[in-house]
């Protein structure tokens, strides 16, 4: 049995705004990861750098920071019942937080 003639009429009906809004959460979502990564390494990188060592921040030490530190945040933002934008804030509030207690207890 073949694909059904109906499907292509069907898809030709629906107006072009319900294929938008199918496909936004999706870019929305990829926005949010990505920046999520950024401030992560931007985090761990800047935590590390306030040790002061002389060799500098290893890279693979920075990599690990940043993949606990996304994995938290992440967490935070995909659970949290909010808007968008209060979600990748409380995300990126919990990063700082992360940091900042690691360089308290240091």
């Amino acid at each position: 049995m073949g694909p059904s003639k109906d499907t292509g009429k069907l898809a030709a009906k629906q107006p072009l705004s319900s294929n938008i809004m199918r496909s936004m959460p999706l870019a929305s979502t990829k926005k949010s990861s990505l920046l999520l990564v950024i401030t992560a390494f931007l985090c761990s990188r800047t935590l590390l750098f306030f040790f002061h060592d002389p060799e500098g921040p290893n890279l693979l030490i920075v990599t690990v920071l940043a993949l606990i530190l996304y994995s938290a945040s992440f967490i935070a933002w995909r659970f949290i019942p909010a808007s968008a934008s209060k979600k990748i804030l409380f995300a990126i509030c919990a990063q700082l937080l992360i940091v900042t207690g690691l360089y308290a207890v240091a």
